[in-house]
């Protein structure tokens, strides 16, 4: 696999990948070696580093979904990323291929979400509940397929499997879903939800940086996608 890690921005400071489906960004109890561990055997064979190397994990997506992470290589930046991310200073785009068309062709989706850890999925109600919290975000429809609709998603909150419950919720299950309602798994076990792109201040530079990472390759709707609506 880490010959395989297509690194879409590195510099001193950050390192940002783009996630195949299927693959853990840290560690867990399953053992499964994370995207954190690939990229710092890549970064101690790139730059031929002795000993243990630094990487910093500031955020995570879901094991299912693919897309754009971005990990810290120096602990000044972790600190400063860590801050950024709990101020709303990242600005992420998802993009997921949903059956059935929302109610909207653009809105914004206000719901309480309650996690229920056994069955490691989150629960959508229009009212506050108990042990809830409230999880905002924005969509709107930007390609349309002979089956499926591309929406890009624009979160406001980061709860746990959010965008995944509140699609749900609003009778729009992401492709390849089966914990939140579609019908059949995709052919890779992921689900068709992919972090397409990430905005922000570089946390030591100062700079505007925007890294955006291509839909997965294989996959015969966003092969579709990448045809048809990105030209690629």
């Amino acid at each position: 696999m880490k010959k395989n890690l297509e690194i879409l921005y590195e510099d001193n400071h950050l390192i940002a990948v783009n996630k195949p489906s299927g693959v853990l960004v840290q560690g867990d109890k399953t053992g499964d070696q994370p995207l954190s561990e690939m990229l710092k055997e890549y970064i101690k064979v790139k730059y031929k580093k002795e000993g243990d190397v630094y990487l910093g994990v500031p955020h995570r997506i879901d094991r299912p979904t693919s897309g754009v992470v971005l990990f810290a290589k120096t602990s000044k930046a972790l600190t400063r990323l860590n801050k950024m991310f709990q101020e709303k200073k990242i600005e992420k785009t998802y993009w997921a291929v949903v059956k059935n068309k929302p109610p909207k062709d653009q809105d914004v989706l206000v719901h309480y979400l309650s996690r229920n850890p056994q069955k490691n999925k989150s629960f959508a109600s229009i009212k506050e509940v108990p042990n809830s919290k409230k999880s905002e975000l924005a969509y709107e429809i930007i390609f349309e397929l002979s089956n499926y609709f591309l929406l890009a998603i624009y979160p406001k909150t980061g709860r746990h499997h959010q965008i995944r419950s509140q699609l749900s919720f609003i009778g729009c299950p992401i492709k390849g879903d089966l914990k939140y309602g579609f019908d059949r798994s995709n052919e890779d076990a992921g689900i068709s939800l992919h972090a397409r792109s990430i905005r922000f201040i570089h946390p030591v530079k100062g700079e505007k940086i925007q890294i955006e990472a291509p839909p997965p390759k294989n996959e015969k709707v966003w092969k579709a996608i990448r045809k048809l609506y990105l030209k690629k």
